[in-house]
C-alpha cells in the first residue's frame, strides 16, 4: 500500500495547522520520503498532531528553493535528526520576487547551507533523476518542451545588481511507481505540470499517470492558460488529481467541473492510501 499523508499545506483538516506551504509524506513498502517541509514549524506540528514520527523518515526532498518548501528545514532536523536531502544544486540560488512597480522581495531558502549542515544537514545536489528505491525517483532537472507553459515573469534570480528570470531549473517533483501508473509528487510545478508529466514518463517508460498530488501553480494563471493546461490533463486519463497549496482558487473550481470525483482538494492532515 502506498500513503500520502500531506503534513503542510494551505489549508487544514481536524486539529492541523495550515500555512501558505507544502509538506507531504510519502511511505511506500520500500521507503519512507518527506517531499519538502513546508514554510516553518506547521510539518513537524501536524506530523506530531497526526502520530507521525518524522524520525523515522529515509530522506527528504526539496521540489525548489523557495521559502515556502524549505523554511521548516531547522526544525526538521531539531526534532528529527540527521537527514539526506536530495535537490537541484540552484536551491541555493538569490531567488526573488519582484512584483511590477515594487522592491525585490527574497524569496529563498531563510538559511545559510552551513547552518543547516551544522544540524544534521547532508545536501546531495544534483541535476539528474535520483532513484531513491525500487518504486520512489526524483524527477531531476525538467526539461521546457511545450509550447505554452512559462516561468512566472515575477520569479527572479539576482546576478550581479540584476534581477533576471528565474529559469526555476531546481523544480522538480518526486515520482512513485505502482501497478497502476505513475504517482506524481508536485510541489508548484514551476516548469509546467505537463512538462512535469511528460518528462515522468519518459524517464520511467511507464506512460499511465494514475495520480497528481501538490501544487500545479495555477494561481496566477489566465482564464485561457488554466483552460489549455486543463486540456493537456485530460489527455493523460488521470484518476485522481488532488490540488493543493499554488493551485488556486479559480483552477480548482474548473478542475473539479473537468475531472468530477477524479478531484480533490489536498489539505494539511488528508491521507490518500493507493494500491501499489
Amino acid at each position: 500500500m502506498i500513503k500520502i499523508t500531506t503534513l503542510s499545506e494551505n489549508s487544514a483538516t481536524g486539529k492541523c495547522i495550515g500555512e501558505w506551504g507544502l509538506s507531504v509524506l510519502v511511505e511506500t513498502d520500500d521507503a519512507k520520503v518527506l517531499f519538502d517541509t513546508a514554510r516553518s514549524f506547521t510539518a513537524v506540528l501536524n506530523a506530531q498532531t497526526l502520530g507521525v514520527d518524522l524520525a523515522g523518515v529515509d530522506m527528504l526532498v526539496l521540489s525548489h528553493g523557495h521559502y515556502d518548501h524549505t523554511g521548516g528545514l531547522k526544525d526538521l532536523l531539531v526534532h528529527g535528526g540527521d537527514i539526506e536531502i536530495i535537490a537541484h544544486p540552484d536551491i541555493w540560488a538569490p531567488k526573488y520576487k519582484r512584483p511590477k512597480n515594487k522592491k525585490p522581495e527574497y524569496i529563498g531558502i531563510p538559511y545559510s547551507k552551513d547552518e543547516l549542515e551544522n544540524i544534521g544537514a547532508d545536501f546531495k545536489l544534483t541535476t539528474e533523476p535520483v532513484e531513491i528505491s525500487a518504486s520512489l525517483m526524483t524527477t531531476g532537472e525538467i526539461p521546457k518542451v511545450n509550447d505554452f507553459e512559462a516561468i512566472e515573469s515575477l520569479l527572479r534570480e539576482k546576478k550581479g545588481d540584476d534581477y533576471i528570470l528565474d529559469e526555476m531549473r531546481d523544480d522538480q517533483a518526486l515520482i512513485v511507481k505502482s501497478d497502476a501508473g505513475l504517482i506524481i509528487i508536485l510541489g508548484c510545478a514551476h516548469r509546467g505540470v505537463i512538462n512535469t508529466l511528460n518528462y515522468a514518463q519518459k524517464i520511467t517508460g511507464e506512460s499511465r499517470i494514475n495520480a497528481i498530488i501538490g501544487g500545479l501553480h495555477l494561481i496566477r494563471s489566465s482564464a485561457e492558460y488554466i483552460e489549455r493546461t486543463i486540456s493537456e490533463l485530460e489527455k493523460f486519463d488521470i484518476k485522481m488529481v488532488a490540488a493543493s497549496h499554488c493551485t488556486g482558487f479559480e483552477a480548482c473550481c474548473r478542475l473539479h467541473q473537468v475531472f468530477g470525483d477524479r478531484f480533490m482538494l489536498n489539505n494539511a492532515g488528508t491521507t490518500i492510501t493507493l494500491p501499489v
